[in-house]
């Protein structure tokens, strides 16, 4: 099973999960199941057309999604997704 780390400010949503065991084929499976598991997250990764936010990153390894093949990026079985969000300052 996919492991999909939780950064700290997302974890209030993940109810103080670290880490969230998903499941999927793909990230865009492991991100419909982590928000099935955790509803309240969803709108704080998706878009109201359901789209990825875009200061939202995912990692898998140090490969950057967007760098890859997007949330249709194959994943296996006990490999880690990093969910880091954008830090934006001024």
């Amino acid at each position: 099973m996919p492991v999909l780390r939780i950064p700290t400010p997302l974890r209030a949503y993940t109810n103080g999960q670290a880490e969230v065991n998903v499941t999927g084929a793909n990230v865009a499976e492991a991100l419909t199941d982590l928000t099935k598991q955790y509803p309240a997250i969803k709108p704080h990764l998706f878009n109201d057309d359901g789209a990825l936010r875009p200061f939202v990153n995912l990692f898998i390894g140090e490969n950057n999604i967007k760098d890859l093949q997007g949330v249709d990026t194959p994943i296996k079985d006990g490999e880690k997704i990093m969910l880091i969000p954008s830090i934006a300052g001024g």
